[in-house]
């Protein structure tokens, strides 16, 4: 399953109220694990930067003067993504300001349900508790450190190991598969136990097995354990 882990840093909240795209990234997943593909580019937002914003990204609008504008990198993005589902943190909000800059650039908006909400996963499990993005990593003991101001190539890659861990982790992606290439017949080999000739000496101490009996006749006649320990 491939899928494209991503983050849009923006000048502010209002996707169709004047606010643009200043950076895109993403990170290819196949069955929750990164490939190690990656897309960013930064993009030349055509207005201001407010300074609230700066303090985020630490980013002057001067920075962005020479940087492309989205209808220049829409189609290598595009590209990048493909048909796999895009898996954002507060999805709706990134695929707000998508969707905006690609109808700007008359391109055909992607579609709701090629979006997948991590913030929606994550308030399932964690009900109650802050699931931004900062607390899920600290929860699952993903470093920080470096992360002195948001980029979106940088909070993908977080959000790509908070998504495998949200489904399990490793564990959950262990290929079993042998034989020839192709073949995804699963075997498995078990060895055949049998008894010791010689049992092993019991390590239980006569104080302790005391100290059980007695436990035992306070318990009553109802006690499980009547059926293995005879006093």
């Amino acid at each position: 399953m491939r899928e494209i882990i991503f983050d849009t840093e923006t000048t502010g909240f209002h996707a169709n109220g004047g606010d643009r795209i200043t950076e895109i990234g993403c990170v290819e997943v196949v069955n929750y694990l990164p490939t190690g593909k990656t897309y960013q580019c930064y993009v030349n937002p055509e207005r201001e930067i407010p300074q609230e914003v700066v303090k985020i990204t630490g980013h002057e609008t001067a920075f962005y003067h020479d940087k492309p504008l989205f209808a220049d990198v829409v189609a290598e993005f595009l590209e990048f993504v493909g048909d796999g589902r895009l898996v954002a943190h507060n999805a709706s909000f990134d695929r707000g300001f998508i969707n905006a800059e690609l109808k700007r650039s008359k391109r055909p908006e992607l579609p709701h349900d090629q979006f997948f909400d991590t913030l929606v996963l994550a308030r399932n499990m964690f009900p109650g508790a802050s699931n931004s993005l900062d607390a899920l990593c600290r929860r699952m003991e993903i470093s920080l450190e470096g992360r002195a101001f948001h980029g979106a190539l940088l909070d993908a890659q977080l959000l790509a190991r908070v998504y495998l861990e949200l489904n399990g982790g490793r564990e959950t992606v262990l290929d079993f598969s042998c034989g020839e290439e192709g073949d995804q017949t699963t075997e498995f080999s078990w060895t055949k136990r049998t008894p010791r000739q010689t049992p092993l000496a019991s390590r239980v101490q006569d104080v302790e097995q005391q100290a059980h009996i007695t436990l035992l006749n306070e318990l009553g006649d109802a006690a499980i354990w009547h059926r293995y320990i005879k006093p």
